[in-house]
């Protein structure tokens, strides 16, 4: 670093760190920022006016963002079954500010995270954009009409009322967080800042930083980028200056070189992440700071030897995940997806697939955090709509709204700035341009379908009225070349439903690796007819023998589960209001089939057992699902005890008498039939003869009490204003009683809010934002939100019959 740089960092350090502190929870931007999520007025309906200077509020309802009307309900049999039953409609936010004196000399933008959907917005009167898509950020400048010495009026409309517009549940609102952004004449550009690893070895790494500079000051000035990258521990472990001249009203990017030693490389199980921080200096004074995580890490997918990172060949054992929280719609606080993703970790999960759209900034950040890998996704439809079932999944007539309707206008700006905005993330090893977008006659169509072998398929083979497969050719080959212009140093992706249609197209071809939904029986065939085709599961069923056709096969690089978590909407017939097919529920409780999908994918040994009545644990997925952690039954009952583990044996006790030693199986499923007795079940893994794990069961007596749980991961989590507490109902022994489904009531004490509480169940029409919920499997998750600061709190559990259970918080 030259003396120049050195001086500069020397006196302006007490204010590139007030910029940090004012920052706080930020956008990914350079400049100050602050969060903009307080004090926001709604109203659900559309309101004459609401757009004008002089709007008056009265009869409106204060909201703290990020917020989700569709939540609220009610749940109605007149909404559609792939939104969950909820509303839409049209909604308005209005809020009112002053801007602080030290940004006068500024440019003032407005930045949001994400709106569902065709948000329009307005500032003292004047338009400022209109964004149909509700899952891209965008943001727009309101240094043109702002009022920088007095009240400033900003109103934002949300239009929803295509309600069955999705084939799972959106929400709608301005459901993520809002920042105000501040920056200089002399700035860098929005998500203008790009990190990458070229070259990366044990011993060095090259990396570089592309800077993007926009100059408005007026007039020619010459500008100096400095980089210091600071490894874990804070120290330097590179840096580097540029300096260029900007002509009047130019912009300009810029590569600044970074070489560091003996690097510590961001890994699934050392996700070590470095912090870039960027100086823009113009005329010698500080103009603009950026600052943010990265990793140093390697990728490549090989068609013969499937994912490596850092050089190292490795299975991606992933997940798809949609937005929702349950009783929180999809304004879900940070610390509920840190929570799921340890959850889902420990299950041996290392990648998500964010399906079927752009998710939340914090959760990319928290897979940074956490090593898990990301394969981000852009769209579930292009130029045509699929079907959006209103009476139940694959039932009835389906709607055909959806984001087809502003794809020729938007397609191009919304991927390119999904790339652009989660490029630093690196998390992030692959972009997709679309899920299923050839699934076989919903919308496209060909031939081919009157023979073979088509698992998917809506109709009957070749419907000469739809569009033909052809088309997936030409809008396959722009949207790729839309991602490589602005990423070249990740893979473009699809999750191809149709694989025997697509194949007739160059649709695979216009992809670096290609993603298959449920179509593990032709892995084989396509590998030796398409030899140079990288191939792996983008879209999988939980059976063991689709983890087998990846275990199997070294070519095939990864393994993405329908689903990761139960999420709302595309449901079945009504009551149904939410779809089953998760790991955890919508609580982010456990559920058998996690225990299954632990024993396939965890290294450490673990063992789980469960049971249910006999006759029933013969079929569908070798008693997964009649797997449940209760011994209660009826004396004399024939029970199948299901067991899931990774040891090489398991052998089940009750009260203490051995019931068997078995051999794990090529199923992966041990089973024994036991007759029922009351007492203690216990189950013990061997490998070589060496107990490895134990799972006990123990039959409970009557419920007594309500056992509650702080479960945030991170006390970071409270220091934001969110408790996360799980309820247990238990006997008087505290042994879980499994069938309890008492109603629960909670009362709070303090400056705090129930924000919602959710039993997982996936027909319960109860109201959401109510203070009471009927438990399910004897468990219940709420959610107590206040303002950081807000001082102790107490929560109080109660239900008939039980003993009222307290619980002291402090934010």
């Amino acid at each position: 670093m030259n003396l120049f740089i050195k001086n500069l960092f020397r006196k302006y350090t007490p204010f590139i760190i007030a910029l940090l502190l004012c920052s706080g929870a930020r956008a990914q931007s350079s400049g100050q920022s602050m969060l903009f999520n307080d004090g926001w007025k709604f109203h659900k309906g559309d309101v004459q006016g609401a757009d004008g200077p002089d709007i008056n509020t009265t009869g409106w309802r204060t909201v703290t963002l990020p917020h989700d009307w569709s939540i609220e309900g009610p749940f109605s049999e007149e909404w559609a079954s792939a939104t969950a039953y909820l509303p839409g409609g049209i909604g308005w936010y209005h809020k009112t500010f002053t801007v602080p004196a030290a940004w006068k000399s500024k440019e003032v933008y407005i930045y949001f995270d994400g709106v569902y959907k065709n948000s329009t917005v307005w500032l003292n009167g004047h338009l400022l954009g209109n964004r149909p898509n509700g899952f891209i950020p965008f943001q727009y400048e309101l240094s043109k009409y702002l009022n920088l010495n007095g009240p400033n009026n900003i109103s934002v409309k949300v239009d929803h009322t295509e309600f069955a517009d999705s084939r799972w549940y959106t929400g709608s609102g301005i459901y993520r967080n809002v920042y105000l952004i501040a920056k200089a004449p002399l700035h860098m550009a929005q998500w203008g800042v790009q990190f990458s690893t070229p070259a990366v070895s044990a011993g060095s790494a090259r990396a570089n930083t592309r800077v993007t500079i926009l100059n408005s000051t007026g007039k020619k000035t010459t500008a100096t980028i400095s980089c210091r990258l600071l490894d874990p521990a804070g120290k330097v472990a590179a840096s580097g200056v540029k300096t260029i001249t900007l002509g009047v009203k130019d912009s300009m990017s810029t590569d600044v070189a970074l070489t560091v030693k003996s690097p510590k490389l961001w890994s699934v199980e050392h996700p070590q992440l470095y912090t870039l921080k960027v100086t823009l200096s113009g005329n010698g004074h500080i103009a603009d700071t950026y600052t943010d995580r990265v990793g140093i890490r390697s990728i490549k997918f090989d068609a013969d030897n499937g994912f490596f990172l850092n050089g190292q060949n490795l299975k991606l054992k992933g997940v798809c995940v949609h937005d929702d929280a349950g009783a929180l719609g999809v304004a879900v606080p940070e610390g509920v997806w840190r929570r799921r993703l340890k959850i889902l970790k420990d299950g041996g999960c290392n990648s998500l697939r964010m399906s079927h759209n752009p998710h939340a900034d914090y959760l990319y950040k928290l897979c940074d955090e956490l090593g898990m890998l990301v394969m981000d996704e852009a769209f579930d439809e292009w130029e045509t709509g699929k079907n959006k079932w209103v009476q139940g999944w694959n039932v009835g007539t389906p709607a055909k709204n959806g984001y087809h309707e502003y794809f020729a206008a938007w397609a191009t700006t919304d991927l390119r700035d999904m790339v652009l905005r989660n490029y630093n993330h690196p998390s992030v090893i692959m972009w997709s341009i679309g899920n299923e977008i050839d699934y076989p006659n919903d919308p496209y169509t060909s031939e081919v379908l009157n023979t073979g072998r088509n698992p998917q398929i809506y109709g009957k083979g070749y419907l000469p009225d739809h569009p033909p497969a052809s088309q997936l050719s030409m809008l396959s080959e722009k949207l790729a070349r839309v991602v490589k212009s602005a990423d070249q140093t990740r893979p473009v992706t699809a999750a191809l439903a149709g694989v025997v249609m697509s194949n007739t197209t160059t649709y695979p071809e216009n992809l670096d690796i290609v993603g298959y939904n449920y179509q593990e029986y032709r892995y084989a065939d396509d590998h030796k007819a398409y030899p140079k085709r990288m191939i792996y599961g983008s879209e999988n069923s939980m059976a063991v023998s689709s983890w087998n056709a990846v275990d199997s096969n070294k070519y095939i690089a990864a393994q993405y589960l329908w689903t990761g978590i139960d999420y709302m909407g595309e449901a079945g017939k009504w009551p149904e209001r939410s779809n089953r097919a998760g790991l955890l529920d919508l609580a982010g409780f456990t559920k058998p089939a996690y225990y299954f999908r632990q024993s396939l994918w965890s290294a450490k040994p673990m063992i789980y057992i469960g049971a249910g009545m006999a006759p029933k644990n013969t079929g569908r997925g070798g008693g997964r699902l009649q797997a449940e952690p209760n011994w209660n039954w009826q004396t004399g009952d024939k029970t199948r005890v299901t067991c899931y583990t990774n040891c090489a044996e398991a052998e089940l006790f009750l009260n203490g008498q051995s019931l068997g030693k078995k051999a794990q199986t090529d199923t992966r499923v041990i089973t024994w039939d036991v007759d029922y007795q009351p007492g203690t079940l216990t189950v013990k893994g061997y490998n070589s003869g060496q107990q490895q794990a134990t799972y006990t069961l123990k039959t409970a007596g009557d419920a007594a009490m309500i056992k509650a749980t702080l479960v945030n991961e991170s006390a970071d989590d409270i220091k934001a204003g969110l408790a996360q507490i799980a309820l247990q109902v238990t006997d008087k022994a505290g042994i879980p009683v499994y069938r309890a489904d008492q109603e629960v009531t909670v009362t709070i004490t303090g400056k705090a809010k129930l924000s919602g509480l959710e039993s997982g169940s996936s027909d319960s029409h109860e109201d959401y934002k109510a203070d009471k919920r009927k438990l399910l499997n004897g468990k219940l998750l709420a959610y107590i939100q206040a303002k950081p600061g807000a001082g102790p709190v107490k929560v109080t559990f109660n239900a008939p019959g039980l003993q009222t259970r307290t619980m002291a918080l402090s934010f």
